[in-house]
């Protein structure tokens, strides 16, 4: 069974075309990179598996639920954690997880909350304002309220960003952890070097466009990594003459 399927995607904002007739299937329980230079659609492809907006053409599916007209269903269902969002300003880190906690209906909250202020090492900072929290800080609690409900399928844009390394070790065991008990992941990134450890299939993206998409198995038997991928891919469509 897939958990994601997309068949021509397309999107454009205007004249401009975001995506261009993407086609892929992600497989339940599968840990899947989405890789692109900054302008290759990946957001915009994001955006559309989460139900927040619609594409131009093609059809996207989420847990069997239609993007264009399930975009409710499919964030109730979810995990995220965006690219550019914080915390709302207003609340502390704690108030949002109890907050996104009560709108996922989550049982034992406050044992949960515990355990990812825990996790985070964020119980000192519980009460302070999500604005006076840095931006390592806030994205942690960012990450804390996407596991706090253990969906089934998570989104992850750009999550190792602001986290130090002691942080991006913890991330990375964490969602080693539910690759290996069979959860959907579908992970965003310039790490390349933390996205080769995790991820079992990718896809890289490049001006809309779906320009390769490998088993990380076999890409490593041909002796290549991912960042290699990247780079010839990416650079060698984008080559200049002297």
């Amino acid at each position: 069974m897939n958990a994601i399927e997309v068949h021509g995607l397309s999107k454009s904002y205007g004249d401009r075309l975001a995506l261009d007739s993407v086609t892929f299937e992600v497989p339940e329980g599968t840990f899947f990179g989405c890789f692109g230079p900054n302008g290759a659609g990946k957001s915009t492809l994001l955006r559309i598996l989460t139900g927040q907006i619609q594409p131009t053409s093609g059809e996207a599916k989420v847990l069997g639920l239609d993007c264009a007209t399930q975009g409710l269903e499919i964030k109730r269902a979810i995990g995220i954690v965006p690219e550019v969002e914080s915390p709302p300003s207003y609340l502390t880190a704690w108030e949002f997880l109890y907050f996104t906690g009560k709108v996922r209906k989550v049982h034992d909250l406050e044992g949960r909350i515990g355990r990812w202020l825990d996790f985070f090492d964020l119980q000192e900072s519980k009460g302070t304002l999500c604005r006076d929290l840095s931006k390592g800080m806030r994205q942690k609690v960012m990450l804390a309220s996407a596991f706090i409900h253990e969906p089934r399928l998570l989104f992850l844009d750009e999550a190792f960003i602001n986290l130090d390394p002691i942080y991006q070790k913890r991330l990375r065991d964490y969602l080693l952890q539910l690759r290996s008990e069979g959860r959907t992941i579908f992970l965003c990134s310039h790490i390349l070097e933390i996205a080769q450890r995790l991820c079992q299939e990718v896809i890289v993206l490049d001006k809309g466009r779906l320009v390769a998409r490998e088993s990380m198995a076999e890409l490593v038997g041909k002796g290549e990594s991912l960042e290699q991928l990247f780079l010839r891919l990416v650079e060698g469509g984008n080559a200049h003459g002297p």
